[in-house]
Parts: C-alpha cells; sequence; structure tokens
C-alpha cells in the first residue's frame, strides 16, 4: 500500500495518464473496498488541532502552545533546556486565537469570541481582547477593558500594533469617545502598561476613519492610515509639527487595491502589496513617508505572488513569502535565507510554513505538513541538530494521511485551472471510477493549499476522491486569474467545477455517476448553485453556512453601516463587476431556482454566524420544503462562521458523512 501512496502522490499526471489509457477497462466498474467506519474517520480526523498557536521566547528558551483536547484546553508554556513542562494555563474559557511571546516572562493572548457587551445593548457581537500572562507569577491580566478610556461598547479590543523595546509596552488600538453619548469616537492609539493595564494611556488621537497605526518600536508613531466610507477617499498621514499630513491619497471602492502591511527597517517607508501590471503578480514596494512616493517594484517573481510579509512584533519587514498550493520565503538577510533554505531541504515535497522565530533569527519553529504527517512542528536552532517538538494530531498517524497531489486542467474557455486532489489510500490498488466530492473553497478570494485538509483527509478516508478546483476568482495564483471571477458568481465560477467533474470523470478517475458538491461559505454557496444550475451533475449538495440569497447577503452587509460599504463595493464586483438589478441578483441565488433542484440537500449552520447571516440557510431550508424537495438543516449551537470547536467539527462531519454515503457507496 504505501508504494501506491508514495507513487500517487509523486506525480498525478502519471496517474491521470494511467487512468486515461486504461478508461475502457474502469467501465467494467470496481469491486467494493473497505473504508474505516464513519464514527472512527469523525474521531480521528473531526478534532481541532490538538496542538495550535506555538510560540517562542526571544531567547529560544521556551515554547509556549496550546493543548485542546476533549477532556482540557490549556497553554502549555514547556522549557527546551530544561525540557519540562513550567505551568499551564486554562484557556477554556478565552478560547485564545494566537500567542505571542513578548520576552521569557510575558506571553501574550489575543482571542475573540461572540457575545453580548452588557445588558444596556441588545444583541450580541463578534467580541476580540487580549491579554497577557506572566509565566513565572501564572498571573493573567486582561489588556483593554471597555470603560477604562475606551468606550464601554467597544467590541474589537484585541488589536496590537507593536510593543516598548523594554517590553514594558504594548500599542494598541481601540474607540475613545470624547463623551459617554458619542456614538462615533475615534480610534486612538493607546499605551498599554504591562504592569498596569487598566489604566491605558491616549498617546494618540485618531479619527472615526482611522485604519491602522504603525509605529517604530519606542512608542513614536510613524504614520496612519485612514479610509472615508462616504468620500472613499484612503489616505496615508503621517505626523508633522503637531499635526497630520496627508504624504498620500487615492479614492478606491474596496481596499484591497492599498495593501500596507509593515514598515521598512530604516523606518522611512510603508510596504504596500499591489499587483505589477508587467506580469499580473502581486509584488513589493514601499511608500515614502516624507513626501508619498511609491517606489518601483521591489521583490516580485513573475511565476507567483507575494502572498504576504514576513515581519517582527512591530511589523517591521524582514521578507516575503509567495502563495501558491505550497509557501517560499524570501527572506533579506541572506544568511537567514540560507538557514531557512537549509531546514526547507530536510522536508522535499512538503509543506514547510514558518512559524515563529527569535528576534535574532538564530532559533526558528517551523510547521510541516506531507504525505506521512498531518502536521509536526520542529525546532531549528543554528549549530544545532533540527528537533521534533510535537505533533499537530496525534490521533492521525502517518499510515492516515491521504496522499494529496496537484494537477491542472483546462476550463471550457481555456483558462487554466490550478487543483488539489485527495486520493484515497483504499483505491491505491485501482484509483479508478472513484465516488467523488467537489470541495470548493469560501471566499472566493481565497485558495486552498497543499497541506493537512481535515475536512478532505475524512472525506478520501471513507473512499473518496475530493476534487478542489482552484476556480477563477480564486486567489494565489495571478490577478489574471483572479480578476476572470469578477462577476461570475454562479457562471463562469460555476462553469469551473462543471468542467472539474467532467474533465476527471472523462480520464476515468471519477465516477460521473456518483459526484456530490460539498462547500463552506461561498463554497456553500457554490454547493447550492451547482444542485440549482446543473441538476443532472450532483446526487448530493452540501453548504455549510452557505450563501443562499445574494440581494439578501449585500442587504445584510449594508445593514451594519458606513463602516462596511467599501465590503458591500467588494461582494457587488466579486458578483457582477457592473450595474445590477434585481432581477440579477435573483438570477444567481440558488433560493429563486430551488425548482431545478433534484439532489437531496443539506444545510448546516451556525447559530453566532455574522459572516454569512443563519437566515440565508433557514429561509433556503423553508423554500426546499415549500418545493417538496429533499432538504436537511443542521443548526450549530453557539458556533460561528468558522467551526470552532470540537464538538460542532465532529458534529458537522458526522452529518456530511452520513449524508452523502448512501449516495456515494453505490454504483
Amino acid at each position: 500500500m504505501e508504494k501506491y501512496k508514495k507513487a500517487l502522490a509523486q506525480c498525478v499526471r502519471c496517474v491521470i495518464f494511467l487512468v486515461f489509457a486504461h478508461a475502457s477497462s474502469a467501465a467494467e466498474g470496481d469491486q467494493p473496498v473497505a473504508t474505516p467506519p464513519i464514527d472512527q474517520v469523525v474521531s480521528a480526523y473531526g478534532p481541532m488541532s490538538e496542538t495550535q498557536q506555538i510560540a517562542l521566547s526571544a531567547d529560544g528558551t521556551r515554547v509556549a502552545f496550546r493543548k485542546l483536547t476533549a477532556e482540557r484546553d490549556m497553554v502549555i508554556v514547556y522549557s527546551l533546556t530544561e525540557n519540562k513542562m513550567l505551568t499551564g494555563l486554562n484557556v477554556e474559557d478565552i478560547n485564545p486565537s494566537g500567542l505571542r511571546f513578548l520576552d521569557a516572562q510575558h506571553l501574550v493572548l489575543w482571542a475573540s469570541d461572540h457575545g453580548r457587551i452588557s445588558n444596556r445593548y441588545r444583541g450580541s457581537f463578534d467580541l476580540s481582547t487580549a491579554f497577557v500572562f506572566d509565566v513565572d507569577s501564572g498571573d493573567l491580566e486582561r489588556l483593554l477593558r471597555p470603560g477604562d478610556v475606551i468606550a464601554e461598547y467597544a467590541t474589537r479590543l484585541g488589536r496590537m500594533v507593536g510593543a516598548s523595546s523594554d517590553n514594558q509596552y504594548l500599542y494598541m488600538p481601540a474607540p475613545v469617545p470624547e463623551s459617554k453619548n458619542d456614538r462615533s469616537p475615534d480610534l486612538s492609539l493607546l499605551r498599554v502598561n504591562l504592569d498596569s493595564p487598566r489604566k491605558p494611556r491616549q498617546i494618540v488621537k485618531g479619527s472615526y476613519d482611522t485604519l491602522d497605526y504603525f509605529i517604530d518600536g519606542n512608542g513614536n508613531v510613524l504614520a496612519q492610515t485612514v479610509y472615508d466610507n462616504e468620500t472613499n477617499l484612503f489616505e496615508v498621514k503621517v505626523p508633522r509639527d503637531g499635526d497630520w499630513e496627508t504624504v498620500y491619497s487615492r479614492e478606491t471602492e474596496t481596499l484591497d487595491d492599498v495593501s500596507f502591511s509593515g514598515v521598512t527597517p530604516d523606518l522611512q517607508s510603508l510596504v504596500l502589496l499591489k499587483t505589477d501590471q508587467n506580469t499580473g503578480r502581486v509584488a513589493y514596494y514601499t511608500l515614502s513617508l516624507s513626501d508619498g512616493s511609491i517606489s518601483e517594484k521591489l521583490v516580485g517573481r513573475d511565476d507567483a505572488d507575494v502572498g504576504g510579509l514576513v515581519t517582527n512584533f512591530n511589523r517591521i519587514v524582514e521578507g516575503v513569502w509567495y502563495s501558491g498550493f505550497t509557501p517560499e520565503y524570501q527572506l533579506f538577510d541572506a544568511k537567514r535565507q540560507a538557514h531557512l533554505d537549509k531546514i526547507t531541504a530536510q522536508f522535499p515535497g512538503r509543506y514547510v510554513m514558518l512559524s515563529d522565530t527569535t528576534p535574532d533569527w538564530r532559533h526558528l519553529i517551523v510547521w510541516v505538513s506531507g504525505d506521512d504527517t498531518s502536521g509536526a512542528y520542529y525546532l531549528a536552532s543554528d549549530g544545532e541538530k533540527l528537533r521534533y517538538l510535537t505533533s499537530s494530531r496525534p490521533r492521525v498517524s502517518a499510515d492516515m494521511v491521504q496522499p494529496v497531489v496537484e494537477h491542472s486542467f483546462k476550463a471550457r474557455d481555456g483558462l487554466t485551472i490550478p487543483t488539489l486532489l485527495t486520493l484515497p489510500l483504499a483505491h491505491a490498488d485501482n484509483p479508478r471510477r472513484l465516488p467523488t466530492i467537489i470541495f470548493p473553497h469560501g471566499g472566493p478570494a481565497s485558495y486552498d493549499r497543499k497541506t493537512f485538509d481535515w475536512m478532505a483527509q475524512a472525506f478520501a478516508a471513507r473512499g473518496y476522491l475530493v476534487v478542489q478546483p482552484q476556480f477563477r476568482g480564486s486567489t494565489g495564483f495571478g490577478a489574471k486569474h483572479y480578476q476572470a471571477g469578477w462577476g461570475e458568481w454562479g457562471r463562469k465560477m460555476q462553469d469551473d467545477l462543471t468542467d472539474a467533474v467532467e474533465y476527471f470523470a472523462k480520464g476515468g478517475l471519477a465516477d460521473a455517476d456518483r459526484v456530490c458538491i460539498v462547500g463552506a461559505s461561498y463554497g456553500g454557496y457554490a454547493a447550492l448553485a451547482g444542485a440549482a444550475y446543473t441538476p443532472e451533475l450532483y446526487r448530493c449538495a452540501v453548504s455549510i453556512n452557505g450563501v443562499s440569497d445574494v440581494e439578501g447577503l449585500i442587504d445584510d452587509r449594508r445593514s451594519y453601516g458606513q463602516d462596511n460599504s467599501w465590503v458591500v463595493s467588494y461582494f457587488e464586483r466579486s458578483m457582477f463587476n457592473g450595474e445590477y438589478s434585481k432581477e440579477d441578483l435573483k438570477a444567481i441565488s440558488p433560493i429563486y431556482a430551488v425548482d431545478k433542484i433534484k439532489a437531496p440537500v443539506l444545510l448546516i449552520h451556525g447559530e453566532n454566524d455574522t459572516v454569512v447571516p443563519k437566515a440565508q440557510s433557514t429561509e433556503m431550508e423553508d423554500a426546499l420544503e415549500d418545493a417538496n424537495k429533499p432538504v436537511t438543516f443542521i443548526e450549530l449551537d453557539e458556533d460561528s462562521h468558522y467551526l470552532e470547536s470540537n464538538e460542532t467539527r465532529q458534529q458537522t462531519l458526522k452529518a456530511i458523512l452520513e449524508f452523502v454515503d448512501p449516495h456515494l457507496s453505490g454504483s
């Protein structure tokens, strides 16, 4: 079995060729293959990673990580020199989403949740906050609290833009009202003393339209970015003579083309990621803080987008990483690059992600995923052998990891569609006419990675071929590919998924008579659109937190007010890229095409989803029932848009497997 796994993982083109060559014999049908029972697959693949959010202390002597199991939810601090656990913190009520050491003693945790602000305000909200944990004393302090200078109705208090050089202070943006009756407070910058966080000091008074601040690490503000939703004016302002001077301005309806994400090491410029018009690839530029001029392209490639920046805690840029199915790094320091290259060379063909470093880069932690691991953390220190730290999912052994391979095909109009295939080991002896799940990603401005995808892995473990086409409108593959999706919801973006089914079925790898479509968020929309607009193609459809009524989604975004007008513009461009009418909205809304749906539909939605409201699924359920169509709806109690608990993940996975199995297991 292992040799087949390696062969499949090595070259999917070989697999496709062999399957095409033997397509006639494939028509004879395959014998049933034993796969693990659903409950076993759910218990193995369904839980969240047991080890998450790893952080390395500045001196490289300590590591902290979140340990999440059915029995406990802890942040563990471990001594790398003494090889023992130093302390643990119960974070069940915090639900941290990130960790960062300031020094060996202070660990910062940031977290998000959904709940009520206070009894004075109706409804529930997405909330974020941050804490500092004193490793030596065991004390935990919340950094910002509503009412302590900050607006008492503030919901997002977890952002940090940097720390002082002595790590005594953190710099955090927060809304500061002029009075108790101020309902449009300015986003100011606060200095938070770790020894007395309940007395934050306002060091910069911003404006209601302020987006972000950039600092130099010593408490000096270098710039702020501002966006006026009414005028669509984006500005970069710098402090001059006790006031703010605008050095750069631009009118834009969306903010994705003004992505300032860091500061150059000399502190003289902000870093801007934007598309190089010559190559169609996202590249690295700088904006001078002295005169607002934008440089020529400084870093970039013709064959890949700059996906993001490598920065320190103060967002000083130290390199970039390139997008694609696997990340590639380009560090500005040659010695650091050589160190990282030496590490990645030890994991050929694997997905290697830089997780954390010490400030001097003498110690690095990388996360590695591949055909023999569901994910593992390693410590790489100068002059020492690579040190294994821990596994992300110890319940998933090497022989349970299904191979993931890359392929591409041409859509009907000639556009190349990069694709990931997760191949079931159960069919390694005979990878032909496999029951198939089309698994489009969310976003849609996103893309899949060649790494351990818990849901795709679970599907493959049950014997299903999982196809993840990077349909037009996906990011990560150049501006042409991304922009080809503008205005194509329910149209060419959906055609790409249809073409994927036909392509892999024609080759004999997929069984055209046993295909279901499963997706979350935009992928959930694509699943419903597939059932509505290509009703003969799919035996079943599963939508997780998906969109059924695009007009309802846009109206919901508008209801959030002026702060989100650029979000509305983003959706309008993505869906139509021009003028549209109510009839146009209905034409791409599956809820208005339920009469065409033939396949059974499973709807799953988080109770507290604020990205795609639960009504998108409940109203779709009503419409399907009114049309006497087979539909099942499952509400995930106390979950959001992102399947954020072990319970709801396993509940979701079990429901999907039990739903699709009758449609895919037969001939």
